[in-house]
């Protein structure tokens, strides 16, 4: 089970901090200090040193009929299409597309081009001691990423070192967290499944039917309550995007560090987990970036760029899974049988029956 998440005062970087009262402490995922509004800002105009954002149009957003989402089994996921060189697909049409469950073909029950459609987000971005330099790369990026957005998506934000801070909560306004940006502050270990865990929880409660994390970090978790074979399996059940930028060689020999407080001396800074992000990312139907180079500023936003774009390039397709009485995680393939030079990617899978809070066992191993 995901931890709930727990709400305190907390605040970073130029801001004095506060007493933190998280309720239920012990329970699994920590909890998320969340930090108050910033003083002057309620209203959240934009400051001098955030340029404007462009309004992105899109179409309408179509939903399925109240009566196909009612139906036992009934599940949708996100689907993108590439051509050989990497460019999106767009305009394809529902009979271009051929989904089978279990290996067994199924008919598409819902059919939507996600040409900007909105989304609901949410940013985690690790401030962790290790990320000192890269912070400023980082808010770079991520307000690219953020100004690359249809303006009608559902943002929220945390920032995670040794346990998850709510920067912004979900707002349609952009500028806010932009503004939130600011408050980055470098400090302490690195509580990545419990993030990725909370993130999940929030980011269903977001408005839109489709809905995405980005999660930006550059190193090991070493304090997390939960583990990585829980932050998968939540990842499986729920039909959420889990994109990643890992900053760092994912190659690095792990080296023990000491740890004085928030603080961690010596050990390894510059080691990114791959493995757990590019599996969240597979498992999802995202995609990870790995960062090789930890200055390389250019490569980060141009990560964050592409994603934002992807999110605005893609389809969504729905259906209803066989025997859905009995529950489970049944496989998912997607192709485009008109176009067979083209590449798709979507989710690995869906858990059906119960309203996906089966338990971890009823995922597939490995």
């Amino acid at each position: 089970m995901v931890a709930s998440v727990h709400v305190a005062r907390a605040q970073q970087g130029q801001f004095q901090p506060g007493t933190p009262t998280p309720r239920n402490q012990g329970q699994s995922g920590g909890g998320v200090l969340e930090l108050p509004t910033i003083p002057g800002r309620q209203g959240g105009g934009p400051t001098s040193s955030i340029p404007p954002i462009a309004p992105q149009q899109g179409q309408a957003l179509t939903l399925p009929s109240r009566q196909l989402k009612s139906q036992q089994g009934y599940q949708q996921v996100t689907v993108t299409v590439t051509d050989q060189d990497g460019r999106y697909v767009t305009g394809l049409q529902k009979s271009d597309f051929k989904l089978a469950i279990d290996g067994q073909d199924r008919p598409i029950e819902f059919f939507r081009q996600d040409l900007n459609t909105p989304v609901s987000i949410g940013i985690l971005v690790d401030t962790s001691g290790s990320m000192q330099p890269k912070i400023p790369q980082a808010q770079a990026a991520i307000s690219e990423f953020i100004r690359n957005l249809n303006d009608r998506d559902d943002v929220f934000m945390f920032a995670f070192s040794s346990r998850p801070f709510l920067l912004q909560p979900f707002t349609t306004n952009h500028y806010l967290v932009l503004s939130r940006l600011e408050l980055l502050h470098a400090f302490g270990q690195t509580s990545l499944y419990d993030t990725i865990l909370d993130g999940l929880l929030m980011v269903q409660h977001g408005r839109y039917d489709k809905r995405a994390l980005l999660v930006v970090t550059d190193g090991m978790d070493n304090t997390s309550q939960s583990n990585v074979q829980q932050v998968v399996a939540q990842a499986r059940r729920m039909g959420v995007l889990v994109y990643s930028i890992g900053i760092g060689d994912p190659n690095a020999a792990s080296l023990p560090g000491i740890a004085l407080g928030p603080f961690m001396i010596g050990g390894d800074d510059d080691q990114v987990d791959a493995r757990t992000l590019s599996t969240l990312s597979t498992e999802t139907g995202a995609k990870t970036y790995i960062i090789r180079e930890v200055g390389d500023g250019a490569a980060l936003r141009q990560a964050c760029a592409t994603i934002s774009r992807e999110l605005r390039e893609q389809y969504t397709v729905g259906f209803v899974a066989p025997d859905a009485s009995r529950g489970g995680y049944r496989s998912i393939h997607v192709d485009v049988p008109t176009h067979p030079e083209d590449v798709v990617r979507v989710r690995k899978g869906v858990v059906v029956g119960g309203g996906g809070t089966e338990s971890a066992d009823a995922t597939p191993p490995g």
